[in-house]
């Protein structure tokens, strides 16, 4: 038996490989495929089954690829209705892989089709869990993400609780918990950096599976403090409902090199958004006018989920060289197609060009200091968990996530300071306000990491309540 972990950072997501005398079940899979093919016919395996926890809103899931070019069978839990092929099976259904078995649990709760796969071994021990987005690592998902007619997130949540309760905690102490996310996942509000587990460490560690703890008392702690889903997820669901173009078509029509001059043309005669995925320190120092930053270093597609509303909004990308299939299938993985072309020969063509450019004014945290003894306007773009923890005491909080509901708070004659934790999501800040015709905007260099290192007075503990959205 073989069972592999594809962890994919950008997204703090696991997809599932899993091997048993030549048959192969893949787990939420990513929506490039050709991996997963890959490593069935290095072992000289057939890919059977294609097994998705859920719905997934937070990316678009490789399912219907995979099962095109394999001839595998879509499997989802009770309830789900899809406009593809699929088995949509019932309460513990038991599929045979090898020598192994996968059972399904049907798991309500984070969405009503959420669903664990209980992997027994040869032995018909039960050996692994595979729990989606239902368990996480020191969390669980979050259940406001399916409320539909009369059903609320609080119903939600206690349809999670008894989930948990029932078909979850019953497990052995020893089984492996292999779930969907772990750590900067928008899917919860507390996961672990950890991805693999077992049910005998959530069960001492995890808030939400205590034993003495109520379903009133369960439903008021997971349903506390959820920040508003991403705009995109719901449109990534709907592409999961439905399906989508084969991402290997999607590369072949957006990694097209435009000169500058097409680029220009492109520009001026479309509503295209010129995304700029460059490292924040080379945008920082020159970009093209009205272009947005979201560096592919950081956390990119979700920050572009976040922040771009509509999924087919047109794109034009400047990217480091040699980049620019990574960063289309990036944009991909997250429902956003319609990339128009990429300047060729990166931003140092626009300069060689001769052509305009704008710049953002960046100021050290030392100088910082000096302006807030002049008053200054200062602006805190992290996550309103981070500000409470600790923030500068005149920083207003302003959530880099629900940055397009706050624009009208901003000064728009006097110069004002933006700054997160390191200056990745600060420069994204900046650029947007830029592009909306705020350029007394100044980004802060290295975030608050710097900010500690001077005098700058500081608070902490601040009521949540006291925050903005």
């Amino acid at each position: 038996m073989i069972i592999q972990q594809i962890y994919t950072g950008c997204l703090a997501q696991g997809a599932y490989y899993i091997e048993s005398k030549g048959e192969v079940a893949i787990i939420d899979p990513l929506r490039e495929v050709q991996d997963y093919i890959n490593r069935a016919e290095k072992n000289g395996a057939t890919i059977k089954y294609i097994f998705e926890t859920h719905f997934h809103a937070d990316f678009v899931s490789g399912h219907v690829t995979l099962a095109e070019k394999t001839g595998a069978k879509i499997v989802y839990g009770p309830s789900a209705k899809t406009n593809f092929d699929a088995v949509i099976a019932q309460d513990n259904q038991v599929f045979e892989l090898g020598e192994i078995t996968i059972t399904v649990l049907h798991t309500p709760g984070h969405t009503m089709e959420s669903s664990c796969f209980l992997l027994k071994d040869e032995n018909g021990k039960e050996h692994a869990l595979f729990s989606g987005d239902t368990l996480f690592l020191g969390d669980v998902g979050r259940p406001d993400l399916a409320q539909k007619g009369d059903i609320t997130e609080r119903d939600l949540a206690g349809f999670l609780f008894d989930s948990l309760r029932t078909k979850v905690m019953t497990l052995p102490n020893d089984v492996i918990v292999y779930p969907a996310h772990g750590a900067g996942s928008a899917c919860g509000k507390n996961l672990s950096k950890e991805t693999v587990g077992t049910i005998g460490n959530q069960k001492e560690t995890n808030y939400a599976l205590r034993a003495d703890m109520t379903k009133e008392e369960f439903i008021n702690e997971v349903t506390e403090g959820l920040l508003p889903p991403p705009a995109y997820f719901p449109l990534n669901v709907k592409l999961n409902k439905e399906g989508y173009k084969d991402i290997d078509d999607v590369i072949k029509t957006s990694a097209k090199p435009l000169s500058v001059k097409e680029f220009e043309l492109v520009a001026n005669t479309t509503d295209a958004i010129v995304l700029d995925v460059r490292h924040q320190t080379e945008f920082v120092k020159g970009f093209i006018p009205q272009s947005i930053f979201i560096g592919v270093d950081g956390g990119f597609a979700p920050w572009v989920g976040a922040l771009i509303k509509d999924i087919k909004q047109p794109i034009l990308l400047v990217s480091p060289i040699g980049k620019e299939e990574e960063v289309i299938t990036r944009l991909s993985r997250v429902g956003f197609d319609n990339v128009l072309g990429y300047l060729e020969g990166s931003f140092s063509s626009w300069q060689n060009a001769g052509k305009e450019i704008d710049a953002l004014v960046s100021i050290a945290a030392a100088d910082l200091e000096n302006k807030i003894k002049e008053n200054a306007i200062v602006f805190d773009v992290r996550k309103p968990g981070e500000y409470t923890s600790e923030h500068v005491k005149i920083a207003e909080s302003t959530p880099l996530d629900f940055l397009n509901d706050h624009i009208a708070e901003f000064p728009k004659k006097d110069n004002f300071y933006v700054h997160c934790a390191g200056g990745y999501r600060s420069v994204i800040a900046a650029s947007i306000l830029k592009s909306r015709g705020y350029h007394n905007v100044i980004d802060v260099a290295g975030g608050y990491a710097a900010i500690r290192n001077t005098n700058i007075e500081r608070t902490e503990a601040v009521c949540p309540s006291t925050l903005k959205k």
